[in-house]
């Protein structure tokens, strides 16, 4: 089936974003699989292929209002779902390692289908909760970059997700308009965290009206051992 790539193309190019011939077609197949799969399994309520096109890949990318990927080596998803905003990141940005994790392992079982279909190298799918991932050596304080798309408070998501970075590494939140008192709320979890409130970007999606916010968290410092607390806590008892 051919697929009109022209709306799509036009946003990518509005983010200075080069990408080949090759790579459109990566995204192109990942839609198929996303459509497919998502008919014996709930992967996203939404399938239309230019709504995927800007509200899962477009929206994944516009990172890079905000962010400089080219410095970017290595990347942790947060709740990555059905690989967003992981997997778009890695296909236009090939260079950076990139780590997906989910507590939900179909979900995984299905992007590490998509990675092989689609050629994917250095990247890889890891089960679990992120409680008990960021107290592991491997994971903890490893990465320049850790991004969640996943419907959160921001306390909360900053308890799950500033443990994995480096001091000078970033967590970027995506979050929806309309999101400016949670994250003035967070403001001392961040604190507690290591972390401190860098900039709080809006923005709308190319050719679109739905608004972005991006939330940029710099880790100034290590995160204190006992965060993250018990799996099951940080959402019971967000940090105040």
């Amino acid at each position: 089936m051919s697929y009109d790539l022209t709306k799509f193309k036009k946003a990518v190019e509005e983010l200075n974003i080069a990408l080949t011939e090759e790579q459109y077609k990566q995204y192109v197949m990942y839609y198929e699989m996303l459509v497919e799969k998502n008919k014996v399994m709930n992967l996203t309520g939404i399938t239309e292929f230019e709504d995927v096109m800007l509200k899962h890949f477009v929206d994944s990318l516009a990172i890079v209002k905000v962010m400089d990927m080219s410095k970017v080596s290595s990347l942790i998803d947060v709740g990555t779902g059905a690989g967003f905003p992981g997997v778009p990141i890695k296909i236009a940005f090939p260079h950076i390692d990139v780590v997906l994790l989910d507590s939900l392992n179909k979900r995984l079982l299905f992007l590490d289908e998509v990675i092989n279909a689609l050629g994917l190298e250095n990247i890889k799918t890891v089960h679990g909760r992120s409680e008990d991932i960021g107290k592991n050596i491997n994971y903890r304080e490893k990465f320049d970059l850790c991004t969640s798309r996943a419907v959160a408070n921001m306390s909360v998501l900053s308890e799950l997700c500033i443990p994995f970075i480096k001091v000078d590494g970033v967590f970027m939140a995506y979050k929806a308009g309309g999101s400016d008192e949670e994250l003035n709320d967070a403001g001392n979890a961040i604190r507690i965290l290591g972390g401190k409130i860098d900039n709080i970007y809006k923005m709308n999606l190319p050719d679109s009206d739905i608004e972005r916010i991006f939330a940029k968290i710099v880790k100034i410092k290590d995160t204190p051992k006992k965060f993250p607390r018990k799996a099951g806590t940080p959402s019971k008892e967000p940090l105040k």
